[in-house]
């Protein structure tokens, strides 16, 4: 007791005199760095590197972990992985530092502060479900094609840059009206976050994936490389067809109906329990391809 009594007195004069040594200065530094972590997560969390900076914070937790615990093996695997770390991080990094340098380039002060803004915004998710689906099925029925994004847990922000923001309440109407032929947005695609039309135009990163043949063109493979690439939900309506198909974590479901698409976008979106969600695992890329290929030689034989 008397030595933990002549201890706590020390500790806190050690803490008062570090707290009287602290100049202007170390003030001001603080105050910046803490400022640029602020913008820093403003800018991450809207984007897909938000994912990519989890990750990298946890080998830093495994890293401590394996000192603390003198973990030897350990300790030495994530010391080589991090002697490459800054390199790694610019790599996966470079279009989001990209974009925000050019950004802060153009206009500083007002770039600085748009970092990260969004309106979160949670509408009426089985509104917006009818008022999407009801689009979807006009634009099969007239062969208008459609690249709709729901944006779920992986912010897009790095998508919606390359479009316009439009951050309107989705309606039917309006939906058909972006993607009619000789509208200036039709062929890139919409996302909707929130529950709202956030932005179109968009442009998307396309599937790499050797199984996909010509047949399904560009919309498709864009539709599929963004569900590869994220947990988003991608609906497609074909252009020459007007088949409505889904795409899910890189794979690919066609030939929705009204009812059939209604249950999938409940499933996904609301996490709906009375929904058969074991209904609606989309099929691989691969399945796709070889039913496309079997029913186009069908049709060729009846010809």
């Amino acid at each position: 007791m008397r030595l933990l009594l002549f201890t706590i007195p020390e500790q806190i004069m050690d803490i008062l005199r570090i707290i009287k040594g602290i100049s202007v200065v170390d003030i001001i530094d603080i105050g910046c760095v803490s400022v640029l972590f602020y913008f820093l997560y403003k800018f991450i969390k809207e984007r897909r590197a938000g994912k990519l900076a989890l990750g990298i914070f946890l080998l830093f937790v495994v890293q401590i972990f394996s000192v603390i615990a003198d973990m030897y093996l350990l300790q030495y695997i994530m010391q080589n992985i991090f002697q490459v770390g800054i390199i790694t991080i610019v790599i996966l990094f470079q279009p989001e530092i990209r974009s925000v340098l050019e950004k802060v380039g153009t206009q500083p002060l007002k770039s600085l502060m748009s970092i990260g803004d969004t309106k979160a915004n949670s509408s009426n998710i089985p509104h917006v479900i009818d008022e999407v689906v009801s689009a979807v099925c006009d634009l099969s029925e007239t062969k208008t094609g459609a690249l709709i994004v729901f944006e779920r847990s992986t912010k897009l922000g790095d998508m919606i840059l390359t479009g316009t923001v439009i951050d309107a309440e989705p309606v039917s109407f309006l939906i058909k009206n972006i993607f009619f032929n000789k509208a200036p947005m039709h062929d890139g695609a919409m996302i909707i976050r929130d529950g709202r039309i956030h932005a179109a135009g968009c442009l998307l990163p396309l599937s790499n994936n050797p199984d996909i043949i010509k047949d399904l063109g560009t919309r498709h493979r864009a539709g599929i490389g963004m569900s590869e690439n994220s947990d988003a939900l991608v609906i497609i309506v074909s252009e020459e067809t007007g088949t409505i198909s889904a795409a899910f974590e890189g794979e690919l479901e066609r030939g929705f109906g009204k009812e059939e698409l209604t249950s999938l976008l409940r499933a996904k979106l609301m996490d709906d329990d009375s929904v058969d969600k074991k209904k609606f695992n989309l099929k691989t890329v691969k399945n796709v391809v070889k039913e496309i290929k079997h029913h186009d030689n069908i049709g060729k034989t009846n010809k």
